[in-house]
């Protein structure tokens, strides 16, 4: 109750707080707002489906870079093509295993584990008591030996009744056991808010509605509220900055503007647009320095923009059409592109002069990530995923 009597204001600032201390502290100091728990399914259960999560109180001139290959210490060589495909919808570098040696490549109900040293993969089959038919949207590893999977499936209730669609579904799986560990949570029951995504960066799972955006934490099972007061209509794509004090959204339902808009978590006010965008805004990813975030667009081209001030600091082009997704190297030297065109892309982060341009893919591309150590790249469409490793001449 305490928590309730507190001013917006107040919550903001713990928020932020929260989110600049999380490796630290693990976010002793976030409420702990639990999502609907489905250890057993029953007919009670599909009650408890139909009502949404607990709401809790809050928590310019483009300068167009020459697709030239650029002078690098290192080029990418194809490492291998596999069936199944990573997160498709938001940034896949959780796939990668903390110490980048293992990529969690989702097929269908299976998890495979393939090892990037060149060692045999191992097959997770997710099991949810009481729910058939579960179809994996995505597995991120929280641990070296932990997963959390997004999923949706079906429960079949004893008696008469039709076979009912589960809301997403976000479990622990845990590797050496290959068995769930805890509960699992059902994410956005109502449909109101959108659907679950999963940051890799700050390591919670998020969901929006207009102003507000829900987040959690999979391995403490806490989270908090983020307000946005003057944001209005729902964003169907958000990023926020490692250090908790930006949210960027784009994508507002309604229609709007194709720039991104930046908002201050710590007052909760909308500060400034990323300007430039000539499409629809598919992915935006900070560095994990905070100091740059990079936009891909429909319009073809990936754009590098300065924190705090939002200039633009680079326009990148060469992608022939939509660009899917664009994220930074863990170091901030790189930034990795895909697109509609079937191929990545790596970028110099410092100059935007192109570096070299991978045409292994045999599909659009929908997802792109570094791993951890920057050794790996993996791409995602949706049905095949392409791995290529760094080597230094």
């Amino acid at each position: 109750m305490n928590d309730e009597r507190r001013t917006m204001s107040e919550k903001r600032r713990h928020f932020t707080l929260s989110l600049s201390e999380e490796h630290r502290e693990e976010l002793h100091h976030l409420s702990s707002y639990p999502l609907f728990f489905l250890h057993r399914f029953s007919s009670l259960i599909l009650w408890f489906l139909c009502l949404c999560i607990p709401i809790a109180p809050p928590a310019l001139a483009q300068i167009e870079t020459i697709e030239g290959p650029a002078p690098s210490a290192s080029s990418w060589i194809n490492q291998g093509q596999f069936e199944g495909h990573l997160a498709v919808n938001y940034s896949p570098a959780g796939a990668f295993s903390p110490d980048s040696t293992l990529l969690a490549v989702v097929v269908e109900d299976k998890v495979v584990l393939m090892d990037l040293r060149g060692g045999a993969p191992q097959s997770l089959r997710p099991r949810v008591e009481g729910v058939s038919e579960l179809l994996i949207h995505s597995a991120n590893f929280v641990t070296p030996g932990r997963l959390v999977i997004l999923a949706n499936g079906v429960i079949r209730p004893k008696g008469k009744g039709p076979p009912q669609n589960t809301p997403t579904l976000a479990f622990l799986w845990d590797i050496p056991t290959n068995s769930l560990v805890g509960k699992v949570n059902a994410i956005n029951a109502s449909g109101d808010f959108t659907p679950p995504r999963y940051f890799p960066m700050i390591g919670y799972v998020g969901i929006a509605k207009e102003a507000k955006f829900e987040l959690w934490h999979p391995l403490t099972g806490k989270g908090g509220r983020l307000t946005i007061p003057s944001l209005t209509r729902t964003p169907n794509l958000y990023e926020l900055s490692p250090d908790g004090r930006w949210l960027v959204v784009a994508q507002l339902e309604g229609g709007g503007g194709a720039d991104p808009v930046v908002a201050d978590t710590g007052t909760g006010n909308l500060v400034d647009t990323l300007r430039g965008h000539l499409g629809t805004t598919l992915s935006i990813a900070f560095s994990r320095d905070n100091q740059r975030v990079v936009t891909a667009c429909e319009d073809g081209k990936v754009r590098v923009f300065s924190t705090g001030n939002w200039t633009l600091l680079h326009t990148l082009s060469g992608h022939n059409g939509t660009v899917k997704w664009a994220e930074f190297s863990p170091d901030g030297r790189l930034i990795v592109s895909g697109g509609y065109d079937r191929t990545v892309r790596i970028w110099s982060a410092e100059d935007g002069a192109l570096i070299q341009t991978l045409t292994e893919g045999k599909e659009p591309i929908r997802t792109v990530a570094f791993s951890p150590n920057g050794e790996f790249v993996a791409a995602s469409g949706e049905q095949l995923v392409w791995v290529w490793k760094s080597i230094r001449h």
